[in-house]
């Protein structure tokens, strides 16, 4: 029997089901709540789940259901809060369990109208989880203990966070941005140790604080809302958060120094989006 003519075989391709699973948990968003969820189960167990569960549920429903409802005003059609969850998993991780769950729903949806009310024509202004935080720390004198970076587990949940939070960076295209701030983060603490009393900055380099300066790098210095696209403005934009976290540790040692930092960085990106510098 012939083979001349017979057609090669087509190669193999997935199911188009498959195949359009896949290209949506390749979508930023989509695979930062797959991150996030993975860190916060995996947290969870370290730190104990009924520990952490109050506080990260009620974060997580009353910034999706809230964003869910002022998505339906304010645009006219439900749409599925995928920011929101962000907001609220990222709220829920930083917020200190210690804290009644109310304070985590109220931190999370005063998060969700910063969007609406701080906001260009184009994007919020603030991270909304670092606003909000700060906002709780001056309103309920709230902890934040980072649980969600996994301190418990110096060793391996360090190399997990690592990988997890690479991984988010390469794709949100913001590697220069997370160098920029941790570089200039670590120089500035190495160089007050030098100069200064080295006990006093020591713990930057410790556990839990080395987890919570990564975890604000991988997930919120990337943010690509609040954060420059141009790789010349992200190294300008970690700087700037570096310099303004040390700045706020070294005169006032709060403990949202972190967070402020960022929300400095944040205003100078808005800044240069509507000065016409943003070339």
């Amino acid at each position: 029997m012939s083979t001349a003519n017979v057609p090669p075989a087509a190669p193999w391709t997935p199911p188009s089901a498959w195949a359009e699973l896949g290209q949506r948990l390749l979508k930023p968003k989509l695979l930062l709540i797959c991150i996030l969820d993975f860190l916060a189960l995996l947290a969870s167990f370290g730190y104990g789940r009924g520990i952490v569960a109050p506080d990260l549920a009620s974060a997580i429903i009353v910034a999706a259901v809230g964003d869910a409802l002022l998505m339906r005003y304010v645009h006219g059609r439900w749409c599925f809060p995928d920011g929101a969850l962000l907001t609220g998993l990222i709220v829920g991780m930083i917020l200190s369990p210690a804290e009644p769950w109310y304070v985590a729903a109220v931190t999370a949806e005063v998060a969700i109208f910063s969007k609406y009310v701080l906001r260009t024509r184009t994007a919020n202004i603030f991270n909304p989880a670092a606003l909000a935080l700060v906002a709780a720390f001056f309103t309920f004198h709230s902890g934040q203990n980072w649980w969600g970076a996994m301190f418990w587990n110096a060793r391996g949940g360090l190399v997990v966070l690592i990988a997890t939070g690479a991984l988010i960076t390469a794709r949100v295209n913001k590697v220069p941005a997370l160098l920029s701030f941790l570089g200039g983060y670590f120089l500035l603490f190495t160089l007050a140790a030098f100069v200064g009393d080295p006990g006093r900055v020591a713990e930057i380099f410790r556990t839990p604080d080395l987890q919570a300066a990564l975890f604000l790098g991988f997930f919120m210095v990337t943010d690509p809302p609040t954060s420059p696209a141009r790789p010349r403005h992200q190294v300008q934009f970690g700087a700037i958060a570096a310099a303004a976290s040390f700045a706020v540790f070294e005169l006032w040692g709060a403990v949202y120094f972190l967070l402020a930092g960022l929300l400095v960085a944040n205003a100078w990106a808005a800044w240069i989006k509507g000065s016409g510098r943003y070339r």
